[in-house]
């Protein structure tokens, strides 16, 4: 395959993940937002106000138990997912029938189960429960195998960040574009079934139908235009995580516990605020047709920050980043309670209320502790960081779900009331659940943050750094679980083309000998090739350093430059998998030498053991000086 064509299915594979989260983005928000509208203004039209207020609060609590208890159900259908074998891949197939199937049964939902609560509201209590644990419990399926399918898509970190940033800008674009679209759209098919100009039951199940087709049709188009990949991060899938290791994991390593807090203050006062949003301009603002600019706004905001991200980080520290937005935040709710009057204030409002850098400096703040447990604990848990995210965004949901059922029916927010209904009370209650709260969840994630969040780009570069020198002195013993391979004499081939180095010629940044057993390269180009036939084991998430184990047992780390773990993957391109069968010379990494040099780092490359005590070098003189060829016979050695 030639680059060009390497680059074109990149591409696709790109666009199709990302339009893929376009349509499952606004069915999440179909079901997590304006259900609940839905519910509490049209589904019981017609019913004894007490019975629909019963009914309601029987389908919010409902729902929030639902949320919670999918902090265990969701790793059961990670194991279905982990567990299924199709000629299309794992995730795919629960992708469309989740979607296929949570689509149908929201529809049927927004029937109000075809009007069975006017007959019996008893059966149409039973039935609810029945039906919306069957469509939470497919869409979950959905949802899982949609984000699992990232570290399938590609072993490259960068391109992973990729795949992520990706799926949360279409992600904005398609819970916001509800925004726009709902109050016209259920307003224009109500009148013209109805003639009323409203926001009536049958708008509403015409706005899930459009949504719903939305959902499935971005569904294909992640099935047809991406393709999965074999490689050991797929495979370590497999070992199933059970709840307690999750929390396990959370609480024993501080930097996922701490940005974990500060993701949830700032999720759960987004989505009450955003939850609530509707009954501001329709109950207090008295102005529910104005309601599309607050999707026109989040929708531009949306389209420039995930792509300003990166600039951005470039020159700003990531812990800056979130603190400047939850400032934003913060400032939002301000002009929100003292400029509510004042349509220049309230759009300013809403401008900042989007201006936020949380989901995505909490996923590489995430990310970056992978590294730090296992210094810290000697574990790595990529499967449980991944999981992290998708379980504090589903239970911030569930508290949205209750707050907002709670706000719609202790501020008289419900049925046919109008904002002229709206007493003192009932404003001062919504103030205080959409607003006031909000407010303080927003201070305090600023407060966690900056306070309790020490795993700064600098910080995991050193981190990166200790567990490479632990690797080169044998203190991380890594047993291949292969124990029939009995360890043979290696013969290693130089990976790059050079000047050989002895390691005591090897001086780090800080002016340190490199540590370990091994030898090094002075490289004439930027290419880097398998130095025997084996298994590349392991990556570091920056790209600089990859394992690669022997067909005899041998296990050595490639070590690409020096200090370029600061690059943090820049600059770097991977052409294998974790888990691929190499052979020797077979070309494994592209790394920018030029830029290495130019921010001041070595471009040295250096092969070290990562079982010193176990090996001894036959060919014991490295020839020093030496220019050798990538594939060129460096040196042998044997186990003891």
């Amino acid at each position: 395959m030639t680059h060009s064509d390497k680059s074109g299915k990149q591409i696709l594979s790109y666009a199709s993940f990302c339009l893929g989260n376009l349509g499952h983005s606004a069915f999440y928000g179909v079901m997590s937002t304006y259900f609940i509208i839905f519910i509490t203004s049209s589904m019981f039209s017609g019913l004894n106000q007490s019975v629909a207020d019963k009914l309601i609060g029987l389908i919010t609590g409902l729902m929030v138990v639902i949320r919670i208890a999918e902090l265990v159900i969701d790793p059961i259908l990670g194991n279905i997912v982990d567990n299924t074998k199709t000629r299309w891949g794992k995730f795919k197939p629960w992708i469309l029938i989740g979607t296929l199937v949570s689509a149908a049964l929201l529809l049927v939902l927004f029937t109000g189960i075809f009007g069975l609560a006017q007959k019996s509201w008893i059966l149409f209590a039973i039935l609810f429960v029945l039906i919306y644990i069957s469509f939470d419990v497919f869409y979950s399926l959905s949802d899982v195998s949609y984000w699992g399918m990232v570290p399938a898509l590609s072993e490259d970190s960068h391109a992973r960040g990729i795949y992520t940033s990706l799926g949360a800008f279409s992600g904005t674009i398609g819970w916001n574009g509800l925004t726009i679209i709902v109050v016209p759209l259920v307003t224009a098919v109500t009148y013209a079934v109805t003639g009323k100009h409203e926001e009536g039951a049958p708008g509403w199940l015409a706005f899930a139908a459009v949504i719903s087709a939305l959902a499935i049709v971005c569904a294909l188009i992640v099935c047809f235009g991406t393709k999965e990949k074999h490689n050991i991060i797929r495979n370590s899938a497999k070992q199933k995580t059970s709840l307690g290791q999750v929390f396990g994991a959370i609480f024993h390593n501080d930097q996922i516990l701490w940005p974990s807090l500060a993701y949830l203050l700032y999720s759960l006062a987004y989505v009450i605020t955003n939850g609530v949003l509707f009954y501001m301009y329709k109950f207090v603002i008295g102005k529910p047709n104005d309601f599309w600019v607050v999707g026109v706004i989040a929708t531009i905001i949306g389209f420039c920050i995930s792509p300003m991200f990166p600039i951005l980080n470039k020159y700003i520290p990531r812990k800056w980043l979130f603190i400047a937005g939850q400032t934003c935040m913060v400032l939002a709710y301000v002009l929100f309670i003292f400029g509510r009057d004042n349509v220049f204030l309230m759009d300013l409002g809403l401008v900042l209320l989007n201006v936020n850098f949380a989901q995505l400096v909490t996923v590489l703040t995430l990310t970056d502790a992978i590294e730090y447990g296992q210094l810290k604990n000697g574990q790595r848990n990529e499967a449980v960081v991944l999981a992290v995210r998708p379980m504090i965004d589903k239970f911030t949901g569930a508290v949205s779900n209750a707050l907002v059922g709670y706000v719609a029916i202790a501020a008289g927010m419900t049925g046919s009331a109008t904002a002229a209904d709206m007493t003192a009370h009932d404003i001062s209650t919504f103030n205080m659940m959409a607003l006031y709260i909000p407010l303080a969840l927003a201070v305090l994630s600023i407060v966690v943050f900056l306070t309790k969040v020490t795993l700064s780009e600098k910080k995991h570069a050193e981190v990166v750094e200790e567990l490479k020198d632990q690797l080169a002195e044998g203190k991380i013993e890594k047993n291949e679980s292969n124990t029939q391979v009995r360890p043979q004499d290696q013969t290693i081939y130089a990976p790059a083309d050079g000047k050989l180095m002895k390691m005591a010629e090897v001086i780090d940044e800080d002016g340190k000998p490199f540590p370990g057993k091994g030898f090094a390269i002075k490289p004439d180009s930027g290419n880097i090739y398998a130095p025997f036939d084996g298994v590349v084991r392991f990556t570091f998430g920056t790209k600089h350093a990859f394992e690669i184990v022997s067909n005899n047992g041998l296990q050595v780390v490639v070590h690409v430059g020096l200090g370029t773990v600061n690059l943090r993957g820049e600059g770097f391109e991977t052409y294998y998998d974790d888990g691929q069968k190499v052979k020797k010379g077979d070309l494994l990494l592209e790394f920018d030498r030029n830029l290495a040099l130019k921010n001041g780092y070595q471009d040295t490359v250096v092969t070290f053991y990562t079982q010193p005590g176990r090996i001894i070098v036959k060919s014991s003189e490295i020839e020093a000086g030496k220019i050798v060829e990538h594939g060129e016979k460096v040196l042998d050695v044997q186990f003891k």
